[in-house]
């Protein structure tokens, strides 16, 4: 497995977080869970790799262009054949400026960029098959964003403060942050509230959440701390806080999840 990020061009560094190269040699079939992270991406399929998530307890074929939506959840994802993806990783606030649609209706879903975006996505996707350099394919996405972000103006006028209101609650240990945010932004929190399910698709306090939870699994990842200590260190209230919140988000208590997992996982969960 080769997993490798690149950096966005700096016109689209307050969007875009990175874009990453994922390639598989392998043939086997093999079945996995994706946690949630709290950004929102834009993966294109160009290999001959076969990938399937779960719905409603059964397993679909996810598109050749798929748009994740927040995972607030554990997904259940199948894998077969050798892959090859190329993936835009969005900042949490930013995937609202590229699309119409509000952003929370992809909430624990892969949609078809293909049903949103019509014959610009299937161009787009044809293009980058038949490019074999990955600066130009990346140069050619780029170029897409940056038409996108033109035709979508209107929209970013709120960027600037959400995404310092992102960065405030990323930095924050408390277990409820959100009154207080609001009140350094001089905003109500039901303000702070309709501006996180625009710009991002959750509330601020799941947000919170999620981000707490992926500060937790990169500690469990270093296996240098009890799972008391990081219970403490991640802002929880104590381990069976610790313990419930991270069972939600993955299905297993801390103690039974084990950090060997595969890679697939161990890209998709910890961003």
């Amino acid at each position: 497995m080769k997993y490798t990020e690149i950096a966005p061009d700096e016109r689209l560094r307050p969007y875009v977080k990175c874009y990453y190269v994922f390639e598989s040699e392998s043939h086997v079939e093999y079945d996995d869970t994706v946690f949630p992270v709290g950004n929102m991406e834009i993966i294109f399929n160009l290999g001959q790799g076969i990938w399937k998530s779960e719905i409603n307890n059964k397993f679909h074929k996810t598109p050749p262009v798929e748009l994740w939506g927040q995972i607030t959840k554990p997904l259940a994802i199948q894998s077969k054949g050798k892959n090859s993806m190329l993936g835009i990783r969005l900042l949490p606030h930013t995937a609202a400026y590229f699309f119409d649609e509000e952003v929370w209706e992809f909430n624990d879903q892969i949609a078809d960029l293909r049903d949103l975006l019509g014959d610009a996505a299937n161009t787009l996707h044809a293009r980058l098959i038949d490019l074999t350099e990955q600066r130009k394919r990346i140069d050619l996405i780029e170029s897409f964003l940056l038409q996108r972000l033109s035709a979508q103006k209107r929209k970013s006028d709120k960027i600037a403060m959400v995404g310092k209101i992102v960065d405030d609650l990323k930095i924050s240990n408390s277990a409820n942050p959100v009154e207080t945010v609001a009140t350094q932004y001089d905003i109500t929190p039901r303000y702070l509230q309709k501006l996180f399910l625009q710009y991002t698709g959750v509330t601020p306090k799941l947000y919170s959440k999620i981000n707490r939870f992926q500060n937790s699994l990169k500690l469990i990842h270093k296996k240098d701390a009890s799972l008391t200590s990081i219970a403490y260190e991640c802002g929880y209230f104590d381990q069976s806080h610790f313990i419930r919140e991270f069972k939600s988000f993955t299905g297993l208590t801390p103690s039974s999840y084990s950090p060997e997992l595969s890679p697939v996982t161990q890209v998709l969960t910890t961003k």
